[in-house]
């Protein structure tokens, strides 16, 4: 399972795989007791996928704004369900994350600095939306390691962009192309953040449609191309659209109006000129070997550093 080509990029929805480390590594203390799995696993997870893959340029792509307040603004339910209840003095809208995590994610980021694997985010933007902009016009191959969905919408055959999508591990990961995702949806990746605004995502907090399913927004989208072609439809009393999906659209024009421009990822932001070359070496091996022997991180360090080294 190894690709050859000489200039691939990688960019990891690196949140989406330190959540999974987490979850899916079993519980390891540091020398002082700190948990440092999710660490661990993370590194494991970036050692395999550059041992099978061996991009020459890869980007830990990262949320500086977890829930940003423009999104919220047009669906307040936006990733409202993963906000830490809000106690007296406390920031609502803080990501609820479990405490042996959160004391991680500064040694993640400690890590890949002494790495010199880059680490990119955009005040304002989730990590998608960097996602977004480096994988557009990126002129290269690209591969998307992420657990999520929303990002199939940036699956493009013809510019070598595709998925590796690790919701059952990345060990058991699929290549997303655009005939996976019309195979399992019935729609084309381009349509992709129209289908899930239409039958709603309970993970970003998505209302939906009442009563379009995945069956109805694929028919649709599949007639008439996008929302702005399904709104024109059901507000056209000339189309042959049925009076069911017609009504259910026309109810929900308000929210229709809006949500598409909450799923649909960024893709010019203006991230500057960051380095992503992929390291060959740690850019401060000093720094490494003392953050390895800080917290007992020897094992998954030297398995990275072997695999850049090759």
């Amino acid at each position: 399972m190894t690709d050859t080509k000489p200039d691939r990029l990688m960019l990891l929805d690196t949140a989406s795989m330190y959540f999974r480390a987490f979850y899916g590594v079993p519980e390891i203390a540091g020398p002082d007791g700190t948990p440092v799995n999710a660490v661990r696993g993370l590194l494991d997870f970036i050692s395999r996928l550059v041992a099978d893959y061996r991009p020459t340029d890869l980007v830990c792509c990262w949320d500086n704004d977890w829930r940003p307040q423009w999104r919220v603004d047009l669906i307040p339910s936006y990733k409202a369900h993963r906000v830490v209840e809000e106690v007296a003095g406390s920031d609502p809208d803080v990501e609820e994350v479990p405490d042996p995590l959160e004391v991680q994610i500064p040694i993640i980021l400690d890590v890949l600095q002494a790495f010199g694997i880059s680490v990119v985010g955009a005040d304002g933007y989730e990590a998608d939306d960097v996602i977004g902009t480096l994988a557009t016009d990126a002129g290269r191959p690209v591969d998307i390691v992420t657990g999520d969905r929303d990002l199939f919408q940036l699956v493009d055959d013809e510019a070598e962009v595709r998925v590796l999508y690790i919701a059952r591990g990345v060990g058991n990961h699929e290549r997303v192309t655009n005939d996976w995702v019309r195979n399992k949806y019935d729609v084309d990746a381009h349509q992709y953040a129209d289908f899930a605004t239409m039958r709603g995502d309970t993970s970003d907090g998505l209302p939906g449609v009442p009563g379009v399913g995945e069956k109805t927004a694929a028919t649709l989208l599949k007639r008439f191309g996008d929302i702005p072609g399904i709104l024109a439809a059901a507000h056209d009393p000339g189309s042959d659209l049925a009076n069911g999906p017609r009504n259910k659209i026309k109810s929900a024009a308000d929210y229709l109006a809006v949500a598409p421009q909450v799923t649909a990822v960024a893709r010019t932001l203006d991230l500057g000129s960051p380095s992503t070359a992929l390291p060959r070496s740690a850019r401060n091996e000093d720094e490494l070997a003392r953050l390895a022997e800080q917290w007992g991180l020897e094992s998954p360090v030297q398995r990275l550093r072997a695999v850049l080294h090759g």
